[in-house]
C-alpha cells in the first residue's frame, strides 16, 4: 500500500488520472493544468468563434434594409456560412491528428478573426455573402475542441467533458443574439453613430476577442497531459499511421457516416434555428429587434446545461448499459427533439412558441452531447477524422436544411420549421444500424469477446469498470 500511496503523492497532476494520464474526474470549476486549463481554453476559444459567426443574424433586419437584401440573398448568405464550415471541419480532423489541437485551433481563429472585422466594409449583397462564407470557417474549431477533450479526459468522463466544453462554447451563438443588438443600440445612443455605421462598427468587437483567445490558447495551452503534440510525436519516433492510413481508416468506418448524419439533424438543426429564429419572431409576432434577439438567445444559452446534460446522460447510460445505452439514449432524445420541432411550427401564440422553443433547444442540444458521447469510441486510430466527419455532418445538415426549407419562398417559415422536425426524426433512424463487435448495438448482442483485438482500437467504460484499451 505504501508504494502505491507514494506514487499517488508523486503524481504531477491535481486530478486523478488513468494509465494514459487522462483525467478520470471532471471538475469544471477548477483551472488546474493541464486538464482543466485545456478545458477552459478550448471552450472559451470556441465560444468566441460561435459569437463571431452568429453576430450577424441578430442584426439582419437592420443589415437587410441598409444593403437592400432580398430573401434569396439572406438565404444564400446563411448557406454560405455553413458551407465554409463544412470544408474547414473536414480539414480540421486530420490537422489535429497531425499537429495537435492547440496549434490547429489557434491558427484557424487567428486566420478568421479579420474576416468578421471585415463585415464593417460590406457594401453589397455579394460581399455580405462572402463575409458569411469566410466567417463560417471558424466553426471548425469545434473539431479541435472535441479532439482536445478526448485527449485530456478518460472514457469514464469523456462524454461529460465533451458535452460541457461544446455546450458552453455553443452559448456564444446565444450570447451573440443577446449582445449584438445591445452593442448596436449603445453605439447609436452613446456615440451618436448613424444607423448604417453603428452596425458596421459592432463587428469589430467579436473579431478582437476571437484573436485574443487564440493567443491565449497558444500561450497557455497544452495538447496532451504529457506535453505538446510535437514532443509526443518525437517520443514515439514516428506516427502510428501515415496520413493516408488515418484518413482511410476513418472514411471506411460506417459508424462515422451514421453519426455524421445524426449530427446533421441535431446540431445542424440547432445551427439552422440560430440563423432564422430571430427573424421568425420579428416577422411573425411583430416583436422588436431587441426582444427577438432575447428570444433567439434562449436557443444558444440553453447550451449552458443542455448539451452537458446529454454528455452526462451518455456516460451514465454507458456505465449502466454499455454502448447499447449510449445509442438508445441518442435515438430517444433526438426523436423527441424532432417532435418538438414539428410542434414549434404549428403553435400560433407568442408565449406558446417561446415555451416550445425552449424545450426544443434543451432536447436538440442534449442530442448533440449524446452524439459526441459515442464519437470517441468509434476509432482510436483515426479520432480526428471521425470527429471531423461528424462535425462536418452538422454543417452539411444545416446547409441541406437551409437550401430545401429556408431559401426562397416555397414554404412559409412555420411550415419549414415543422418539416425540419420531420427530417430530424427520419435521419435519426440509422442509429439503429450502428454495431460494435465487442459491445453490440441497440438490438443485437456483441459478436465477439469485449477484450479481443480487432481492426480498430476500440475503448469503452462498461458496467462501472474501467476496461483497458485493446492493444
Amino acid at each position: 500500500m505504501e508504494p502505491a500511496a507514494s506514487l499517488k503523492l508523486q503524481s504531477p497532476f491535481s486530478l486523478p488520472v488513468d494509465s494514459d494520464d487522462k483525467a478520470t474526474e471532471f471538475r469544471p470549476l477548477q483551472i488546474s493544468s493541464p486538464h482543466m486549463r485545456a478545458f477552459h481554453l478550448a471552450w472559451l476559444s470556441l465560444f468566441c468563434c460561435f459569437f463571431s459567426t452568429f453576430s450577424i443574424p441578430p442584426l439582419l433586419p437592420v443589415i437587410r434594409d441598409d444593403l437592400k437584401l432580398t430573401e434569396t440573398d439572406i438565404g444564400n448568405a446563411g448557406i454560405a456560412s455553413f458551407v465554409g464550415s463544412i470544408f474547414s471541419r473536414l480539414a480540421m480532423g486530420p490537422a489535429c491528428d497531425l499537429m495537435g489541437p492547440r496549434i490547429a485551433s489557434a491558427a484557424l481563429s487567428l486566420a478568421t478573426a479579420p474576416i468578421i472585422m471585415s463585415a464593417s466594409l460590406v457594401t453589397s449583397p455579394t460581399s455580405f455573402i462572402l463575409i458569411r462564407f469566410g466567417v463560417g470557417f471558424s466553426l471548425a474549431n469545434f473539431v479541435a475542441n472535441q479532439f482536445w477533450m478526448t485527449s485530456m479526459f478518460s472514457p469514464s468522463v469523456v462524454g461529460l467533458a465533451n458535452g460541457v466544453s461544446a455546450g458552453w462554447a455553443n452559448m456564444g451563438a446565444g450570447a451573440a443574439q443577446l449582445v449584438m443588438p445591445q452593442i448596436y443600440y449603445l453605439l447609436i445612443s452613446l456615440l451618436g453613430l448613424p444607423l448604417s455605421t453603428a452596425w458596421r462598427v459592432s463587428f469589430l468587437i467579436p473579431g478582437f476577442f476571437q484573436a485574443v483567445t487564440a493567443v491565449m490558447v497558444l500561450a497557455y495551452g497544452q495538447d496532451l497531459p504529457s506535453g505538446s503534440y510535437k514532443d509526443f510525436r518525437k517520443a514515439i519516433g514516428k506516427p502510428k499511421d501515415s496520413f493516408s492510413e488515418m484518413l482511410y481508416n476513418g472514411l471506411t468506418n460506417y459508424r462515422g457516416w451514421i453519426l455524421a448524419l445524426t449530427y446533421g439533424y441535431c446540431f445542424g438543426s440547432e445551427l439552422t434555428t440560430d440563423n432564422i429564429i430571430a427573424q421568425y419572431f420579428y416577422d411573425r409576432f411583430g416583436v422588436n429587434l431587441q426582444v427577438a434577439g432575447m428570444i433567439a438567445a434562449s436557443v444558444g444559452l440553453a447550451n449552458l446545461f443542455s448539451r452537458p446534460m446529454g454528455g452526462a446522460l451518455s456516460d451514465k447510460m454507458g456505465r449502466r448499459f454499455g454502448m447499447r445505452g449510449r445509442l438508445w439514449g441518442l435515438w430517444s432524445v433526438q426523436t423527441v427533439a424532432g417532435l418538438l420541432c414539428v410542434l414549434l411550427g404549428r403553435v400560433n401564440s407568442l408565449w406558446g412558441s417561446i415555451a416550445v422553443l425552449c424545450m426544443f433547444s434543451v432536447f436538440v442540444q442534449a442530442a448533440s452531447g449524446l452524439t459526441f458521447g459515442v464519437v470517441p469510441f468509434v476509432s482510436k486510430r483515426s479520432l480526428g477524422v471521425i470527429a471531423g466527419m461528424t462535425g462536418s455532418g452538422g454543417t452539411i445538415g444545416a446547409v441541406v436544411t437551409q437550401m430545401l426549407l429556408f431559401s426562397g419562398s416555397r414554404f412559409s417559415l412555420q411550415t419549414s420549421i415543422s418539416l425540419m422536425g420531420l427530417m430530424m426524426i427520419v435521419c435519426t433512424l440509422p442509429v439503429t444500424f450502428i454495431f460494435f463487435p465487442q459491445w453490440g448495438g441497440m438490438f443485437f448482442s456483441p459478436s465477439c469477446n469485449a477484450n479481443s483485438s480487432g481492426p480498430e482500437d476500440y475503448h469503452l467504460l462498461e458496467s462501472g469498470s474501467d476496461k483497458k484499451e485493446s492493444k
